[in-house]
């Protein structure tokens, strides 16, 4: 595993949990009590709504933490802690995951807050804590583990996720900018790759496979190739006359960040598990960054009667939809992609 998916699978369970999972479970449990089957803020603070989501919130926090304790980190030595400088790893794409699972974490807190009765700015303050709070029990345990270490720079990058969320939240009491991703499996070679001594052949496919996984979720949040990070932002919000504009609220102009040809952290060279060396030829296989230009819905902006549709758009809104797109990379190609996602 690495830092994306503990940064967005962690977060999205536990945030998820914390605003849309616990009303489910009050229905089953509370359905005497219909005021707590709302999905709509309590108008005042209500204790009840407040004890039952800060209960499934610790219990899910818990046990979250407990299964990537198992998943990650009980096969290697513990030691002392430590940091570890990891900025030139996976040409950043992995800070881009952490930015965004800052702030995703924090927008879901938020909506479970509101959904207590809190007040407006208590609610931006609980979900700031929240959300740096899942984001650096990861970094905690980074530190004590002697695989990785603590990462100034992931933290730095966590604290502007929070910072992202609380700026607009403060400005607009609105998030006007939105970050979300899209990823689909790239086409990987498969044909043969000898080793350094000539003596051994795999494929890319299978590095990738045994690197990042085929899952659909697993190239999502974990296939540095397949993932892009977007800014999606709401144009109808910036503009002067919005209250009498016709343009349409739920349009948004996105900008993306990728990578390509990365089979190793910070370089293409990689050991397998039997001790054999491969080396990826740099001029056949650069690594480079890739910037997208495309459009997005903003599903929350689309205006629907049903409170649980409602719930089900917000939920999803972390996903880029598909759409044309403009790409401008680091090899210095522009492409124009009919359908990205």
């Amino acid at each position: 595993m690495n830092r994306l998916i503990a940064g967005t699978v962690f977060f999205l369970s536990l945030a998820y949990c914390c605003s849309t999972s616990a009303q489910s479970s009050l229905q089953d449990t509370l359905a005497s009590i219909p005021k707590l089957l709302s999905l709509e803020p309590a108008p005042n603070f209500d204790k009840k709504r407040f004890w039952a989501m800060a209960g499934t919130g610790t219990a899910a926090y818990a046990g979250l933490s407990t299964a990537l304790w198992s998943a990650w980190y009980k096969d290697y030595p513990l030691t002392k802690f430590h940091g570890f400088d990891d900025l030139d790893e996976w040409n950043q794409m992995d800070k881009a995951g952490h930015f965004f699972s800052t702030w995703m974490a924090c927008n879901y807190a938020f909506e479970g807050a509101r959904w207590t009765g809190m007040s407006r700015r208590s609610a931006l303050w609980t979900s700031v804590g929240v959300g740096l709070g899942i984001l650096s029990t990861i970094e905690v345990m980074d530190g004590f583990s002697e695989e990785w270490g603590f990462s100034s720079y992931d933290m730095g990058f966590n604290l502007a996720g929070a910072g992202l969320f609380a700026g607009q939240e403060l400005a607009w009491q609105e998030q006007r900018i939105q970050l979300k991703v899209s990823g689909i499996r790239p086409g990987y070679p498969q044909e043969p790759l000898y080793s350094a001594d000539g003596t051994v052949i795999t494929t890319l496919d299978q590095r990738a496979a045994g690197l990042y996984g085929t899952t659909f979720f697993s190239v999502l949040l974990k296939d540095y190739n397949a993932l892009t990070v977007w800014s999606s932002v709401n144009i109808h919000s910036f503009l002067p006359n919005k209250s009498e504009s016709k343009f349409p609220k739920w349009l948004n102009l996105a900008l993306g960040y990728g990578a390509g040809n990365m089979y190793g952290g910070v370089e293409n060279k990689w050991e397998s598990e039997d001790g054999v060396v491969f080396e990826l030829d740099p001029v056949r296989y650069p690594r480079y960054r890739q910037c997208y230009l495309s459009l997005d819905v903003d599903w929350t902006r689309i205006p629907t009667r049903h409170r649980w549709l409602r719930a089900v758009l917000k939920s999803l809104n972390f996903l880029k939809m598909p759409a044309p797109a403009f790409e401008l990379n680091s090899l210095g190609k522009a492409r124009f992609h009919y359908l990205h996602w």
